[in-house]
C-alpha cells in the first residue's frame, strides 16, 4: 500500500475553496482517499430551516472495539482581500519551509497528517485489534448547527461506540508540542434590549432614557467577579461586544437601547446558573428605573473537562519524545467541536501551531507537519498495542 504524503495531501485539500458552508467537492475527494485505504464511508448532509445545508463525513476502518476516532473540519473562513495575500489562498505554495494557503493551519493540514499517519500505520502491516474512524465536518467555522452536533446525534442513534477521540485543532501557541487541550470554557452570548420612553432632550422628565439604564447595567455586569478560576480553568470573563442606540437625531431621547455581550465561563458555572444571575440584575435595575427589558441568549457550549486517563498520558509522552517539549494540559482558548463529541466519548485536542490561523498568508511549517504525522502514527501504534 502506498503511503500518502501529508504535504501533498494538504495541498490538494487546500485547493478546494470550502468556505463555510460551501463543500466545493472536498468531502468527496477525502472520501475517495479513505476508501482506497479500506475505510467504509458515509457522507451525511444535514439541513435545518433558516440554515444552509452542510455535508459531513464519517469513515470507519474495522468493526471491533476499541474505536479510536479523529475529528476535524474541512471548512475554512473566508480569505478576505485576496490582494493582501502573497499567493492565491486556494493555490497553495511552499515558501521558506512553510506551506501557505487558506486552511493550511486551521485545519486541513492536520487532517492530511492523520490520514497520512493511518496509511503509514497500515503499510507497516499492523494487524490491529479495534477500529479507526474519522468524523469530519463542514460546519465548524460557521453556525455549527448542521455539523458535528448532528453527526454525534446520528452516531448515537446508530449505537456507534467511540472509545477515544482526538480532535486535530491547532492547539499550540508558538511551538509544536507545547499544549494539549483537555477541556474548554463554555460560551454564552446575550443580546439585551432596554425599552424606555422617547422624548425631547430639553424635557428629560417627560422621557425615560434607556441609554442611561443600559450603561448602568453594563457597568454592573463588568464589575461581577464570577470566580477566581480553578486548578484547570482560567477565571470566567464577560466582554461587551456591541452597544447600539438607533437614533438619527441629536435632540431626541431614544426609545430603546441594545447591547450584546459574551461570557466565557468555567465549570464552576452552567449557562442556566449564569442566566439566572444576570436576569436578577436586569429585573432589579429595570424595576427601579420603570423600564422594560428583553434578553435573548445563545449558548455555543457548556464548560467541560476530560479527566486525564492513560490514553491522555500516552499521547503526552509521545509528543514529548518527538518534539522534546512536555506539553501542558490546558483548557484555554475558544470553543471546539469536542464540546459535542464528549457526549459520545472522552477525548483531547492536539494539532498544529495556531499563530497564523484565520490570518492572511495562513501557513504551516513543513517540519511541524512532518512531526505531527509522526506523532499521530505513534499514537495509533501505542493505542492499539
Amino acid at each position: 500500500m502506498k503511503i500518502l504524503n501529508e504535504v501533498h495531501l494538504a495541498k490538494e485539500l487546500i485547493k478546494f475553496p470550502s468556505i463555510t458552508p460551501v463543500d466545493a467537492g472536498v468531502m468527496s475527494f477525502l472520501e475517495k482517499k479513505l476508501k482506497k485505504l479500506g475505510f467504509k464511508t458515509k457522507i451525511i448532509e444535514f439541513r435545518e430551516k433558516n440554515f444552509k445545508p452542510v455535508k459531513n463525513l464519517y469513515a470507519k476502518l474495522g468493526n471491533r472495539g476499541p474505536n479510536f476516532c479523529y475529528a476535524g473540519h474541512l471548512d475554512v473562513v473566508p480569505p478576505g482581500n485576496i490582494k493582501n495575500w502573497t499567493i492565491n489562498p486556494f493555490k497553495p505554495s511552499i515558501k521558506k519551509g512553510h506551506l501557505i494557503g487558506r486552511g493550511a493551519n486551521d485545519m486541513k493540514s492536520s487532517i492530511a497528517a492523520f490520514v497520512s499517519a493511518v496509511s503509514a500505520f497500515l503499510n507497516k502491516g499492523h494487524n490491529f485489534k479495534g477500529s479507526i474512524s474519522l468524523l469530519i465536518t463542514g460546519d465548524e467555522e460557521g453556525d455549527a448547527i448542521n455539523g458535528t452536533k448532528k453527526v454525534v446525534d446520528y452516531l448515537k442513534r446508530k449505537k456507534e461506540k467511540i472509545d477515544f477521540c482526538l480532535v486535530g485543532e491547532p492547539t499550540n501557541p508558538n511551538k509544536l508540542g507545547e499544549m494539549i487541550k483537555i477541556g474548554r470554557r463554555g460560551s454564552l452570548t446575550g443580546k439585551l434590549t432596554i425599552v424606555g420612553m422617547q422624548g425631547h432632550v430639553a424635557y428629560p422628565n417627560r422621557a425615560n432614557n434607556p441609554s442611561t439604564i443600559i450603561v448602568q447595567i453594563l457597568k454592573e455586569l463588568k464589575d461581577i467577579k464570577f470566580d477566581k478560576g480553578t486548578k484547570d480553568f482560567q477565571p470566567t470573563n464577560l466582554e461587551v461586544t456591541k452597544i447600539n442606540i438607533n437614533n438619527t437625531a441629536d435632540n431626541i431621547i431614544p426609545g430603546t437601547a441594545e447591547a450584546t455581550f459574551n461570557i466565557r465561563f468555567n465549570n464552576k458555572h452552567s449557562s442556566i446558573s449564569i442566566k439566572k444571575k444576570l436576569n436578577k440584575i436586569f429585573s432589579r435595575i429595570n424595576k427601579k428605573n420603570k423600564s422594560k427589558f428583553m434578553i435573548e441568549y445563545r449558548v455555543s457550549g457548556e464548560a467541560f473537562l476530560t479527566k486525564p486517563n492513560s490514553t491522555t498520558y500516552m499521547i503526552q509522552k509521545i509528543i514529548k519524545k518527538i518534539t522534546k517539549i512536555n506539553p501542558k494540559l490546558s483548557t484555554t482558548g475558544g470553543t471546539s467541536d469536542l464540546r459535542f463529541i464528549r457526549k459520545l466519548s472522552p477525548g483531547l485536542e492536539f494539532g498544529l501551531v495556531g499563530k497564523t490561523m484565520h490570518k492572511v498568508d495562513e501557513a504551516v511549517s513543513l517540519k511541524d507537519l512532518k512531526n505531527l504525522t509522526k506523532i499521530y502514527k505513534n499514537i495509533l501504534i501505542n493505542y492499539f498495542k
